[in-house]
């Protein structure tokens, strides 16, 4: 019973070290890599990050105020191959499509109303049965410009 206990909170404190690694890991490469990709845009200061992996798909909803310009940006380290996204309304209708075989990571808009739209990551599925999956840091920053 208490080797079964010890092991129980080694294993748990492994998890906790490895996901606090891997979170810092993924917060150092969006300030270091994402942040510029924003550029002209003012940063919004929502740091939307996560690791994910091979064949993964997440959303994030997020609002918008009418009149304003904004840049969504979608940034990911290159070990998970060409992350491309998509953007629905609340409805699921599609807005926005990048695809994998475009070079722009980024989204310019003017928003014509207040609204919420949902930014959907998809992560290529790569590997051939049997290996290892692939994990990496996927960013999605929001930008707005500032004219006054």
């Amino acid at each position: 019973m208490m080797k079964k206990t010890l092991f129980f909170i080694l294993s748990f404190t492994i998890l906790t070290f490895t996901y606090n690694g891997a979170q810092a890991q993924c917060r150092n490469f969006t300030k270091d890599v994402c942040l510029p990709t924003l550029k002209p845009y003012t940063y919004n200061g929502q740091l939307n990050s996560a690791i994910l992996g091979e064949g993964d798909v997440a959303e994030l909803l997020l609002t918008f105020h009418k009149g304003q310009k904004y840049r969504i940006s979608v940034c990911n380290q290159e070990i998970i191959g060409d992350v491309s996204f998509k953007i629905f309304d609340t409805k699921k209708n599609l807005v926005f499509e990048q695809t994998q075989n475009s070079d722009q990571s980024y989204w310019d808009f003017i928003s014509k109303t207040t609204q919420q739209l949902i930014v959907q990551v998809i992560v290529p599925e790569e590997k051939p049965k049997n290996e290892v999956v692939k994990t990496g840091c996927v960013t999605i920053l929001v930008g707005f410009l500032d004219e006054e």
